[in-house]
């Protein structure tokens, strides 16, 4: 039922249902990646730490890429419930600054971490690209996305990058890929034959790095390079569909790149084509 038909009851039932949603998985969320990141570091008094130098940012684009997400789900869940536009945009958005700062907490207490000043600007500004765009175009027309490819270097320093396919995927900075896909379609006139499930997305990763920081990974042996991408990408969202079950599937498969041939640039190879870029 569209919320702009709703009753008071039924806003009121389902504003209750976000509400307890909300509380339940973020208590849920925050144990299991307490036990997933910090159970190897020893808590300490909490104090500060300057990580903008580290992982060659891979870590805030991935910060970046977390809480646009949480945002963007906070406006459509508070807009499902029946909230105003405007309150839902306003509020929904702060989701993801809300849902990211414990981390810093977290990170504070950890010896080897401590919080970052960094990490909550790049929480700040996925939560505010949301907006921004719900502002402009009533809609997100520019979406961040992520993918993730195993690699080798995790069997270096197992406790470091996990243990587990899950833990690396957390974990190894060298797997992951950040990318902002385009909605084409979204730009160009009504009227365009432009399919409007093909987007074009340009991606940010970076390799060898079995340390954050660039010193530590130097006399470790290793030097670490950064890979910007151009690449072809499946707007899920443009998808027509009369299946509310494959709307929400693809929903959520939105916050990901799907494997598509990309063109490669990095500093160690130059151009890398790749015919499947996972």
């Amino acid at each position: 039922m569209p919320a702009d038909t709703l009753t008071a009851d039924q806003k009121n039932i389902r504003q209750a249902g976000v509400a307890t949603g909300f509380a339940a998985g973020y208590g849920t969320s925050l144990i299991l990646l307490h036990q997933a990141w910090y159970k190897h570091d020893p808590p300490s008094k909490f104090h500060f730490h300057n990580d903008l130098h580290y992982w060659n940012q891979v870590d805030k684009a991935g910060h970046f890429w977390t809480a646009f997400h949480q945002s963007r789900a906070g406006v459509d869940m508070l807009g499902w419930a029946g909230v105003s536009e405007k309150k839902a945009i306003l509020y929904g958005s702060m989701v993801g600054l809300l849902l990211q700062t414990p981390i810093e907490v977290f990170d504070g207490y950890g010896e080897t971490y401590g919080a970052s000043l960094s990490d909550m600007g790049a929480n700040t500004l996925g939560s505010v690209a949301v907006m921004a765009q719900q502002h402009l175009w009533k809609e997100i027309r520019i979406m961040p996305k992520f993918s993730f490819h195993k690699t080798p270097i995790e069997l270096q320093r197992l406790e470091m990058l996990g243990e587990n396919y899950f833990e690396q995927m957390l974990k190894d900075y060298n797997g992951q890929t950040y990318w902002l896909s385009v909605d084409i379609s979204a730009f160009l006139p009504p009227e365009s034959r432009y399919p409007k499930w093909l987007n074009m997305a340009v991606g940010y990763g970076a390799e060898d790095m079995v340390a954050g920081s660039p010193s530590e990974n130097t006399k470790m042996g290793y030097k670490s390079y950064r890979q910007y991408y151009l690449s072809l990408d499946l707007n899920l969202m443009n998808i027509n569909t009369r299946s509310n079950f494959l709307k929400k599937v693809f929903y959520v498969l939105s916050i990901l790149h799907l494997p598509a041939p990309a063109l490669e640039f990095n500093s160690k190879q130059g151009l890398v084509f790749h015919p499947m870029y996972y």
